[in-house]
């Protein structure tokens, strides 16, 4: 787990996220609303992002899931 004052900002776009989970902006939108994915948060009327902290949680989930 990092550390909470690494510098890294706590939101990330929905490019980042996508790069981080392999999944394309499209179906991690879809995933979310479905609950299968973190919920993004609404920075605007046009603008969201997801919380870095539950993106790295469900990918450390999905690690951890694996047979």
């Amino acid at each position: 787990m990092q550390a909470a004052n690494d510098n890294r900002p706590r939101l990330i776009s929905p490019k980042e996220a996508a790069a981080a989970t392999s999944l394309s902006r499209s179906l991690l939108a879809l995933m979310a609303a479905e609950g299968q994915f973190p919920k993004p948060v609404e920075l605007g009327v046009r603008r969201i992002a997801f919380v870095r902290a539950e993106v790295e949680a469900w990918i450390d989930s999905r690690i951890a899931g694996r047979a």
